[in-house]
């Protein structure tokens, strides 16, 4: 993707927000502070009718690909790999991350300076982990291969989900408890070093996964996507609407922290004839979509479950949906992973595309 339309893209992202806010006639001050410590978002109570719509419109959303895996996964053959010891780089992942959960989950005296910063070595020591088992099944992984692009989504990831930061001060779903002492440099580090995980845990994960065959059986050759012609400039114009009101109504418009950020980029890729994650599925290819769907619904998982027992960690506040938790989590919540795993895809490949380019 080119500097013009990401440029684009993130004055688009950060903007709209805050227009929305300022022609409500709030004051952006609390939007923007730092560290985000304010409660200031109302949430609306728990609704069954708003659950009942939200979970039947996620279930349509994910049956047709999982009932499509389910019924051709014998037409699949199990792969058939050779046998390759687990790297000792990924038993040291193994060691790291049971070390760093031990600690995050206790509250030993002589830790105690360091215990807000335990979330970081698990995550270092996952990416060893899920790169050495790719390793081990198909020879190949990020890590090994391609140690110039996971040092730079490690640098990527950081701006990536500070943003996803950003959005959430104008929705509030989620907050961070255990950190009021910590000043302004010390949380930004403090949350800076998780940051750099994200993408090269949800990326080494998809890598995993397609080490299954099976696990995406029926996909390479199914549902050809068809757009209408001149959707990009509608879906822009939507998307940047939704952000703009995203502040002024958090309850209804909350969603669109996920969503609109993904159709944003892609319209823009589409306007400027660049190449997007739409390609694949224009000729009925849905394997990639569906496996780093899976690959941050999988990372939600142990984000959620390491976080459970953290001393500084988050916690929610989803309007609506704010029931039948799986750790801190509202159980419908983690729907929220699979559009995020797309627009990790997405800014996955523009990294991608900016290595390459730099070879040349």
């Amino acid at each position: 993707m080119r500097p013009l339309p990401i440029l684009i893209c993130l004055g688009l992202l950060i903007v709209a927000p805050l227009v929305g806010v300022w022609i409500q006639g709030e004051d952006l001050g609390p939007y923007l502070e730092f560290p985000p410590l304010t409660r200031y978002v109302e949430h609306a109570a728990y609704s069954w009718s708003a659950f009942a719509a939200i979970t039947i419109l996620v279930t349509a959303a994910c049956a047709p690909f999982l009932l499509r895996v389910l019924r051709h996964q014998h037409r699949v053959a199990p792969a058939r790999l050779p046998r390759r010891p687990m790297p000792i780089w990924g038993w040291a992942g193994v060691l790291l991350t049971a070390i760093a959960w031990l600690i995050a989950w206790n509250r030993f005296e002589w830790f105690a300076t360091w215990q807000p910063y335990t979330f970081s070595p698990i995550w270092f020591g996952y990416i060893l982990v899920i790169n050495g088992l790719t390793y081990r099944r198909s020879g190949r992984c990020m890590l090994r291969d391609q140690p110039r692009y996971l040092l730079a989504l490690l640098l990527v990831s950081a701006a990536f989900w500070w943003f996803f930061e950003y959005l959430n001060r104008f929705v509030q779903n989620w907050y961070y408890v255990g950190i009021a002492e910590l000043n302004a440099f010390e949380y930004f580090v403090y949350a800076t070093l998780p940051f750099a995980t994200v993408l090269p845990a949800v990326l080494g994960t998809r890598d995993f996964l397609a080490t299954f065959p099976r696990l995406n059986a029926g996909l390479a050759d199914t549902w050809v996507l068809r757009l209408p012609r001149g959707w990009a400039r509608v879906g822009l114009l939507a998307a940047v609407a939704g952000l703009t009101c995203i502040g002024v109504w958090p309850d209804v418009l909350f969603p669109l922290l996920w969503v609109a950020p993904l159709v944003i980029i892609v319209a823009m890729q589409t306007l400027f004839a660049q190449p997007s994650i739409l390609a694949a599925p224009a000729r009925g290819d849905w394997r990639e979509i569906w496996r780093v769907a899976m690959a941050a619904l999988v990372c939600g998982f142990f984000w959620e479950l390491w976080n459970f027992g953290s001393l500084a960690k988050w916690e929610y506040a989803v309007p609506l949906v704010q029931r039948f938790h799986l750790f801190e989590m509202p159980a419908l919540g983690y729907a929220g992973y699979l559009p995020f795993g797309l627009e990790c895809l997405v800014v996955g490949e523009i990294v991608r595309g900016w290595l390459a380019r730099s070879q040349n």
